[in-house]
């Protein structure tokens, strides 16, 4: 059999069939959907087309087998009701019967019901908020909790903190456009004269106590500071805010980070503020190593704001991808009933990895 002839009868099989086929040979080959799945298949058996060749004869025979062996009821001709043809432009109604629940999909605007801006109510700071500010007053923090928590209220309170002590307060981000909202937002809250940005194309108010800039100006600002050339004044420097610091494990641009750290005066405070850094407590055990102080981690994992995790199936139904609210992925004995359906159904014809 020509290789060529060898695919024709791969792509004529079920993926299910060429699941059965991988296993042993392509290893993690349940991620791969129907045209790579074959690829891998030729690659693997490329010294050992026979086996490939006999082991897919078996399954294909076997398949062949209990299609015959499956039996078949035909109805009697007296209970025979002669159907109404469906109209073409008439979708068929799906029916959940016939997948053994009774579950039916839910709809958008059931799925977005109780969204919304939530009704008015006094703040109230966590308990990992007021800790957060009482141990950055003695020594550097790393705050690692969930997107929507309440991070920048740590930061905008230690802010006033410093510059009530008139020291200088430097809050750097990753990216020019976050360091343009947070000029934007700080300087409603303390004024414009109170806060400066530095950025690639963009400088006001570089003597302010507040500065706002990319971590990379940071970076040169301390290299500038170390050759004896001053450009802003860190003999000030009481606080460095560090947003986004997942950043330290960039490829390209980590090495600022760790850089920015090791070279930061030593009378600043640090304080590191991340929603998704892997390794929190391997970063302060490191700011610890080589910093004058200490490095306290506050870490917090429940979402002020909850996520719905939903499955949307290309026909466009919408269904919860979890039995309960909460879950993460990763817990396929807790999908509802209706999600496995939609997922093995689009699984079936294009391969498991796409409806991911």
């Amino acid at each position: 059999m020509t290789t060529h002839e060898l695919e024709q009868l791969l792509l004529q099989q079920p993926v299910s069939l060429l699941h059965r086929l991988a296993r042993g040979r392509i290893s993690r080959h349940f991620r791969s959907g129907k045209r790579k799945l074959i690829d891998l298949l030729l690659q693997a058996s490329a010294e050992n087309r026979p086996g490939l060749e006999s082991d897919l004869a078996a399954l294909i025979e076997e398949q062949t087998h209990r299609r015959q062996a499956a039996p078949v009821e035909e109805a009697p001709k007296s209970k025979v009701h002669p159907r109404p043809a469906a109209s073409p432009t008439t979708p068929r109604p799906h029916r959940a019967e016939e997948h053994g629940h009774h579950e039916p999909p839910v709809s958008l605007h059931e799925w977005l019901s109780g969204i919304g801006v939530p009704p008015a109510q006094p703040f109230v700071p966590d308990a990992w908020q007021v800790d957060a500010l009482a141990k950055l007053a003695e020594t550097d923090v790393v705050v690692s909790v969930p997107t929507g928590s309440g991070k920048t209220y740590v930061a905008i309170e230690a802010t006033k903190r410093a510059m009530q002590e008139n020291r200088t307060v430097i809050y750097t981000s990753p990216l020019k456009a976050l360091s343009n909202t947070k000029f934007t937002e700080f300087s409603r809250l303390f004024g414009p004269g109170q806060v400066g940005i530095l950025t690639g194309d963009r400088r006001e108010h570089a003597q302010a106590p507040l500065l706002i800039m990319t971590t990379e100006i940071l970076r040169n600002l301390l290299y500038d500071a170390a050759g004896g050339e001053i450009d802003v004044r860190l003999d000030t420097l009481g606080l460095v805010i560090m947003d986004e610091s997942q950043y330290l494990a960039d490829p390209e641009r980590g090495v600022v980070w760790e850089e920015t750290l090791i070279f930061c005066p030593s009378q600043a405070r640090l304080l590191l503020l991340s929603a998704s850094i892997g390794n929190p407590q391997d970063i302060a055990d490191w700011l610890t190593a080589i910093r004058p102080n200490p490095c306290a981690l506050i870490r917090h994992t429940k979402r002020s704001v909850p996520l719905r995790a939903g499955y949307m199936h290309p026909n466009e139904k919408l269904t919860p991808l979890f039995r309960t609210a909460g879950i993460p992925y990763g817990q396929p004995h807790l999908l509802h009933p209706e999600a496995k359906r939609l997922i093995a159904e689009y699984e079936d014809e294009t391969g498991p990895s796409r409806s991911r």
